[in-house]
């Protein structure tokens, strides 16, 4: 029961995390992570972009599209390679990571990137034997940002 309920509030630590993001910038946990990966390196491709967030071209780029109508990015094209395309941040993308309360790619992976390598590799093991008694596995989860796995229904893709 101990074990089962440090996961109820890991869960629940992580949606609560998103719900401040989300009231104070109004945008998803998603969405900031991918204005703050633009502002740490301007102009950066979508592929580059969704090897950093660890989710598929595909996602990465539905994700980039809905900025880009908001008006928080920009597209450029690349003098040197005109099939490139670079992202940049609009003054609504700056604005919002202004009022960003934490890491956009939420607490769950700071939390993990202060753990000493030997405990994450316990944690790994350990987990992944979890993983094997687990039925139904949606493999697909482990591509997914956690803002949206975490999300209420209503909060899906967030809005401004």
């Amino acid at each position: 029961m101990a074990v089962l309920q440090q996961f109820r509030l890991l869960f629940g630590s992580m949606r609560q995390y998103f719900r401040l993001v989300e009231e104070r910038c109004g945008m998803s946990g998603s969405q900031m992570w991918v204005l703050q990966e633009v502002q740490r390196t301007p102009e950066i491709g979508i592929g580059e972009l969704a090897i950093r967030m660890g989710v598929h071209q595909s996602t990465c780029s539905l994700l980039v599209d809905k900025l880009v109508v908001l008006g928080c990015l920009t597209k450029k094209r690349q003098n040197a390679d005109q099939r490139r395309v670079g992202l940049c941040l609009a003054a609504s993308g700056l604005a919002a990571l202004a009022a960003l309360p934490g890491p956009a790619e939420g607490i769950l992976p700071e939390a993990l990137s202060k753990l000493p390598l030997v405990v994450l590799k316990t944690l790994h093991v350990n987990l992944e034997e979890l993983l094997l008694h687990l039925p139904g596995k949606d493999e697909a989860s482990a591509r997914t940002p956690l803002a949206e796995l975490v999300a209420t229904p209503q909060t899906v893709g967030g809005s401004l």
